[in-house]
C-alpha cells in the first residue's frame, strides 16, 4: 500500500507529501464516523486533513491520515466482484483525493470531477 500511495502522490505532483494510513475494523471506524461526522454506523473510508485549522502551515509536507475500514472494504469487494486489493486501492484514492481538496458531496459538479481523477488515478497505479 505505502508504493501505491507514492504512486498516487507522484501522479498528484506532490512526491514528498506525507499522509498516514490507518486500516482498523467496523467497529473503530464506525466511532470515528460518530465522532467527527455524526453519522452513525461503519462507513469505508475517512480522511482527516492537516491542511486545515490553524496550524496547517506548520508542516506543509503533511496531508492527513487515511483511515479504511479492512471489514467494510471485503463486503464492497464482494459485492462488486473484485478483489480485496483493488478496493483498498479505490478507497486509499478516495481518502487522498479528500485530503487534497475533493469533495464529492458538495455539489454534482464536485462529484463528477472527483469521479475522474479517480478513474485517472485508478488506471496510474493499474500500469504499475
Amino acid at each position: 500500500m505505502q508504493t501505491t500511495a507514492q504512486a498516487l502522490l507522484n501522479a498528484l505532483g506532490s512526491p514528498d507529501a506525507e499522509l498516514s494510513i490507518v486500516i482498523m475494523d467496523d467497529g473503530q471506524i464506525a466511532q470515528l464516523n460518530e465522532q467527527y461526522r455524526h453519522r452513525n454506523g461503519p462507513t469505508n473510508v475517512l480522511a482527516f486533513s492537516m491542511k486545515e485549522g490553524e496550524f496547517a502551515d506548520l508542516t506543509p509536507e503533511l496531508l492527513g491520515d487515511v483511515v479504511i475500514s479492512a471489514e467494510t472494504a471485503a463486503r464492497e469487494a464482494d459485492v462488486l466482484n473484485i478483489s480485496f486489493t483493488r478496493r483498498l486501492d479505490f478507497l486509499l484514492i478516495h481518502g487522498i483525493l479528500h485530503l487534497f481538496g475533493y469533495d464529492h458531496e458538495r455539489s454534482k459538479a464536485d462529484e463528477a470531477e472527483m469521479d475522474r481523477k479517480t478513474e485517472a488515478l485508478f488506471n496510474i497505479i493499474s500500469k504499475e
